[in-house]
Formats: C-alpha cells, sequence, structure tokens
C-alpha cells in the first residue's frame, strides 16, 4: 500500500512539472524525479509541501530540477 502511495505521489509530482518548456530540459516532466526520490520520497503531494521540500534543498538539486522550479515562478 505504501508503494503504491509513493507512486501516486510521485505521477502528481510529475504531472505538477509538465508545463516545464521543452527548451529548458529534454525531459521537463521528469527534471525533478530524482532529486525528489532523494531527498523528498516521504512527502506526500498537496499544498505545495513538495515544492516547499525542494526549494529547502535547492543547493543540492540538479541544475535541471533548478531551472524547472524557477520556470514555475513565471
Amino acid at each position: 500500500m505504501l508503494k503504491s502511495s509513493l507512486s501516486l505521489a510521485v505521477v502528481a509530482f510529475v504531472v505538477a512539472f509538465s508545463g516545464v518548456s521543452s527548451a529548458q530540459s529534454s525531459d521537463p516532466r521528469g527534471a525533478c524525479k530524482a532529486d525528489y526520490d532523494k531527498f523528498c520520497a516521504g512527502i506526500a503531494p498537496g499544498g505545495g509541501k513538495i515544492i516547499a521540500c525542494l526549494n529547502a534543498k535547492r543547493d543540492q538539486l540538479s541544475a535541471s530540477c533548478k531551472t524547472a522550479l524557477d520556470s514555475r515562478k513565471k
């Protein structure tokens, strides 16, 4: 059950990044997946908690994830 919930959280997170321009990343929907898995895997989606988690770890994120996060602010 936990694995299913985690998979659903990852899918929701990836969908959240689907609007990022492909010019900024070859796979914009997956730009932060590895960073999410590494730093925020225990965070349930909703209320901006995943984005807040990633922003709290910003200095450790991949360049593509930082770009995706920055594009959400525009």
